[in-house]
């Protein structure tokens, strides 16, 4: 883009050079007659150089501010942070779901017999078949439990198995308590509550981002009517040089003026038109910041769309209060706001390291039932299972699973285990040292915060005496405006009559010309100055939006002015 506005510009004072020259060289050669019809077609040559494809869009101001919330990129991009915060708190927050676990297992074994009672058998077969159902979680409240259902079928062919098959089944559960550390506050309750924060920030950053870029908005709008104004009022100063060289044409031809003396009249219109071609390559820059902060990029023909403003700069005053804006930025201000919820953030964090140097003091309560059943066997003679005699098992009695499951659910054998657990580090640990820092980081943060807000204040200040001063230069440069008109016209009339020279006419149409875009300047700087003035008391001017304003400088910082103090 740099690249891009160095190249035009180059453009544009090679074509205003081109003029002078071939004004000095049609001189030389041709004598003054020529010279007026080779200034114009050397004008017209430079400005024939720009392409003019563009399609014109009639916007108003807040047009242009409606296309920015829709299409601005930055805005687009600063959107996208609030969703990824709200990932986050729910990333947070997932570590308190329930979490359900299951298992199956097969377990089939072989062995070889080592004494005398497994009755003869040359091995032994052992089968089991377990299932286990489970759900854990973490609480909200710091305490965290795990229940289980397990449940098995045994087989057997070992003399001493008193169920073949054997079912069993048994409910477990286990809850535990922090009382002192954890109990308040633990880890994920704190990363929950940061995430939370973080959230908080990211609206409050992307009220700044929109709030900033409709202020670039707004200011590139004014500036667009500004090199539009500039553009007329050079014309004009065109326009009156153009007459003059005419009338002394005229008087050249009559007699009553020495041919040498027009070269002044056209080195005036040479310079004049040289203002018109820059007054044109300010309107194409205008014209791309405006499209650059309102247009996506993917609209067609999106550099050939150009802009003409419906809102004029017009000047109206506006009493400003700066002590009520001063109270406004202080309770608004995005960068203020910023640096609260980070003092809040930094809140949670000593309130979860105070309670990580408690005594970890824990209560824990288990519960156990089981039950067990199936297919019972007989018991076996020890004398002839030793002797070595075949022993014959039979089933003596036979429990099904679901009266198992029956034991089970109405708590027919209970197991009960309630305590206490208690651990504290001895010596320094590792919370005491975290603790200190951030107790230290607050400190500093609410040091930060008292001359972030002294910053805030002095900022609005210095933008509301710009406000100030640049309807000052209104008045002024529109006195100067209306004085320098009345001093062309008497010069005009002196030189009418006789009694002036062609220098002082073209002195007074120099300062005419100035003075006309001097009160255009300050008209585009005081409106700027009053969206700079609404835009300081929500969001810092060196944060996105451009201009910086600094507070004890010889200059206030105003858009694309400079407001010198003296």
């Amino acid at each position: 883009m740099r690249l891009h506005q160095s190249i035009r510009r180059a453009r544009i004072f090679t074509a205003a050079a081109a003029i002078v020259f071939t004004s000095v060289s049609a001189f030389a050669q041709n004598g003054h007659a020529s010279i007026s019809t080779a200034l114009q077609a050397a004008a017209q040559g430079a400005l024939q150089q720009q392409p003019s494809s563009e399609s014109v869009r009639r916007l108003s101001m807040d047009e242009a501010v409606k296309l920015a919330l829709e299409q601005n990129l930055g805005i687009r991009i600063q959107r996208i942070d609030p969703q990824i915060s709200d990932v986050g708190v729910m990333q947070a927050r997932s570590f308190w779901a329930p979490n359900l676990t299951s298992s199956f297992s097969r377990n089939a074994q072989t062995q070889q017999p080592t004494n005398a009672l497994a009755g003869g058998a040359t091995n032994i077969l052992n089968a089991n078949v377990q299932t286990n159902l489970g759900m854990n979680q973490f609480l909200p409240w710091g305490g965290s439990y795990s229940a289980t259902w397990n449940s098995s079928r045994a087989t057997s062919t070992s003399n001493f198995a008193g169920f073949s098959p054997q079912l069993g089944s048994n409910l477990n559960f286990q809850y535990s308590q922090p009382l002192l550390r954890n109990f308040e506050i633990d880890q994920i309750r704190q990363q929950v509550q940061t995430s939370k924060k973080a959230r908080d920030l990211s609206d409050i950053q992307l009220v700044g981002v929109v709030t900033g870029t409709l202020r670039s908005v707004k200011n590139a709008y004014w500036d667009l009517v500004y090199a539009i104004s500039n553009l007329k009022a050079q014309q004009q100063s065109l326009t009156l040089s153009q007459q003059s060289l005419k009338d002394n044409q005229k008087r050249v031809e009559i007699g009553t003026m020495a041919p040498i003396d027009i070269v002044q009249a056209q080195a005036e219109v040479a310079s004049n038109e040289q203002g018109v071609i820059i007054a044109e390559a300010q309107i194409k820059q205008a014209q791309d910041n405006l499209r650059a902060l309102i247009l996506d990029p993917g609209t067609a023909d999106f550099w050939n769309i150009a802009f003409e403003p419906t809102d004029t700069a017009s000047f109206s005053e506006q009493a400003i209060d700066i002590d009520a804006a001063v109270r406004s930025a202080l309770d608004k201000r995005s960068d203020l706001r910023s640096a609260k919820n980070s003092l809040e953030q930094s809140d949670i964090n000593i309130k979860y390291y105070r309670n990580q140097v408690r005594p970890d003091v824990n209560a824990n309560v288990q519960y156990i039932t089981t039950a067990a059943g199936g297919a019972q066997l007989s018991q076996v003679d020890l004398a002839a299972a030793a002797a070595g005699a075949a022993i014959n098992r039979s089933v003596i009695g036979e429990r099904s699973f679901g009266s198992v499951l029956g034991d089970v659910l109405q708590n027919q054998y209970p197991n009960w285990t309630v305590g206490v657990s208690i651990g504290y580090p001895l010596g320094a640990s590792t919370a005491h040292a975290n603790l200190a820092r951030v107790k230290l980081q607050y400190d500093e943060a609410q040091i930060q915060l008292k001359s972030l807000q002294l910053q805030v204040a002095t900022q609005v200040r210095a933008v509301g005496r710009s406000v100030q001063t640049n309807q000052k230069r209104v008045q002024s440069a529109r006195a100067s405006r209306e004085l320098q008109e009345k001093k062309l016209e008497a010069e005009e009339k002196k030189l009418a009559a006789g009694m002036s020279t062609t220098f002082f006419v073209f002195q007074a149409q120099r300062d005419l010309s100035n003075a006309r875009v001097a009160e255009i300047q300050a008209i585009s700087d005081y409106n700027k100055s009053l969206v700079d003035f609404e835009a300081v008391q929500q969001v810092p001017l060196n944060g996105p939006g451009g201009g910086i304003v600094t507070a004890g400088s010889g200059a206030i910082q105003t858009g694309n002015s400079a407001i010198i103090r003296q």
